[in-house]
């Protein structure tokens, strides 16, 4: 019996695989003094709230008004991420942000921050963050292969925490020895260097063959991607609720550290450094987790867990014991999370990624927000020990959503189709905006194979109304039960081409096992219409035809299946 060979550490489920590509590793390299530096503005911002006000309404409402943007302006941030140039989009995000940090540091220098100053510019300090994330984390699949493309979520997840390990406790030195205006001079500084890696990465992009979605039908694309994909709305769903009830840790830490322990800036800085300290133990043992247990059963575990750890908070009155119960709480928080984010990232073909992504980060940051709201006016209510105390058991009940809303198996990336299909035969004079195009597709089915067809056809329905069609019906004909009608509308002539082209591999192989239901010597019959042909007719004799160049060039001949 031989032993068996260690497993190298660039193997791609390693977490230090992604590490290999000089793109990432730089990146990911600025990213973590970057977050450095917000961990520290965020321990001066909640430290000079406290100052300023007892109210534990207002203190709350800091982690809210940096995580609120992140709810508002996700889906524009995604759609915007998708439609350009990633690295252009998250230097112009990170702009905001310095112009926020900037700012802040300045008026805090002359003592003119008031707590509604203080709130606005974290505001917009957030609100950079939040144009930034759906940029950043789609940009993570141009930079490492598939494969690893697992350990890199985690590492971007690792890079917070570990900022979030040394962060606060460097900015409750920062805040106790020179001031919070150090504390965001700081921040405003460390966004350089990311920026400067950004400037410099030489992003290699593939151009659409079609026009670009304009901003609000990008938008509306995104969403219906979303209200069509059970996966994905499962795992926003779990996410929102995660959040909502654990963000109860971070938005009264401040009060914890000041009420229960009753420590000042340091005390605090070493408490979230304890939760960013566990949270690096839960992303460095991600792989082992979604080895041994499936995404609905680690997800309960974290939230039993997470459960008993912010009990622990809530009764402990020694900064020994509130430590250690953050560690197992950040650990248990980091493991949900980036199972979540590794369940959409995994889900979502490349062309609506940003805006998968953002709608991730709005449940996630909405879920924090708003319950920071609400935790805080319940500590106004009730006490900090009662508030969480509340929050440990909403977690605990929280795994009973997995009746009803079962985490999905997470599997290898769902890739686009490799080949590109041409655009069918036309002889009508289209433009780019012709429509609503009509499609009609007939089968002809045996009976005995009526109820199997029609299982798959609903499967067919969610895949058409992902990637763009609309108004979807399948009709079986009453004089001839083996004919079949499926029926769905695109919005104009490019809505329709993008959609041809959007499937997935998987997509394209359930149309084809729909396909593959037709008998009958005659192939499929496709009919596409344009639904109100106005201006496709002469309205008099002496009208001239279009002119060539006003019509949209299309290839003579369809290939592939898909129709």
């Amino acid at each position: 019996m031989t032993d068996q060979p260690k497993r190298p550490s660039f193997a791609p489920d390693s977490i230090t695989a992604p590490l290999r590509h000089a793109v990432f590793r730089r990146i990911w390299l600025a990213s973590l003094v970057s977050n450095l530096g917000i961990l520290i503005q965020g321990v001066g911002a909640a430290w000079a709230m406290t100052q300023m006000t007892s109210s534990a309404d207002k203190v709350a409402l800091v982690q809210t008004a940096l995580m609120l943007p992140i709810m508002l302006i996700a889906m524009p941030a995604g759609a915007i991420a998708d439609m350009h140039d990633r690295r252009i989009v998250a230097l112009v995000s990170l702009a905001i942000a310095l112009t926020g940090a900037t700012a802040l540091t300045v008026l805090a220098w002359f003592n003119l921050v008031t707590p509604n100053i203080l709130l606005a510019l974290c505001f917009v300090v957030g609100s950079g963050m939040a144009l930034f994330g759906p940029a950043w984390q789609a940009s993570v699949s141009e930079q490492v292969p598939a494969e690893t493309l697992p350990s890199a979520v985690a590492l971007n997840g690792i890079s917070y925490n570990i900022a979030r390990s040394f962060g606060p406790a460097i900015g409750g030195i920062v805040v106790a020895t020179a001031g919070a205006v150090a504390a965001f001079a700081v921040n405003a500084t460390l966004y350089l260097p990311l920026m400067i890696v950004l400037f410099l990465w030489n992003r290699a992009s593939e151009p659409s063959r079609l026009p670009r979605e304009r901003l609000n039908r990008a938008i509306v694309s995104g969403v219906r991607y979303i209200a069509n994909s059970p996966s994905i709305r499962i795992v926003l769903i779990r996410t929102l609720v995660t959040g909502l009830i654990g963000g109860s840790v971070s938005a009264l830490m401040p009060l914890v550290a000041r009420d229960l322990l009753h420590g000042g800036a340091q005390t605090y800085g070493i408490m979230l450094g304890a939760f960013g300290m566990g949270a690096v133990i839960g992303a460095l043992n991600i792989a082992e987790v979604r080895r041994r247990m499936s995404g609905e059963a680690a997800v309960r575990a974290c939230a039993i867990s997470m459960a008993g750890a912010i009990a622990a908070v809530a009764l402990s009155t020694e900064p020994v014991l509130t430590a250690a119960a953050l560690v197992l709480a950040g650990g248990v928080w980091m493991l949900a999370v980036a199972l979540f984010n590794i369940g959409v990232q995994l889900s979502a073909p490349r062309w609506v990624a940003g805006r998968s992504l953002a709608a991730f980060q709005a449940s996630i940051a909405g879920g924090i927000a708003i319950g920071s709201w609400g935790w805080g006016h319940l500590t106004d209510a009730a006490g900090v020990e009662t508030a969480l105390l509340v929050s440990a058991g909403l977690m605990l009940l929280s795994p009973l959503l997995g009746i009803w809303l079962r985490m999905p198996p997470i599997g290898a990336r769902n890739e686009a189709a490799s080949e590109v299909l041409a655009d069918p035969e036309v002889r009508l004079s289209l433009t780019g905006r012709s429509g609503p195009l009509v499609v009609e597709i007939e089968y002809r089915v045996s009976q005995e194979n009526a109820r199997l067809f029609h299982n798959v056809m609903q499967e067919v329905q969610l895949s058409r109304q992902r990637n763009g069609a609309y108004g979807w019906s399948i009709a079986r004909d009453i004089a001839d039960p083996e004919l079949w009608t499926e029926r769905y509308h695109c919005p104009t002539w490019l809505d329709y081409l993008r959609q041809r082209n959007r499937a997935t591999q998987s997509e394209r192989a359930l149309h084809q096992r729909a396909i593959d239901f037709h008998v009958g010597p005659e192939p499929i019959r496709v009919r596409r219409m344009l639904e109100r042909p106005f201006g496709s007719v002469r309205w008099k004799e002496d009208t001239p035809d279009r002119a060539a160049n006003e019509v949209l060039p299309v290839v003579a001949t369809a290939a592939g299946s898909s129709t």
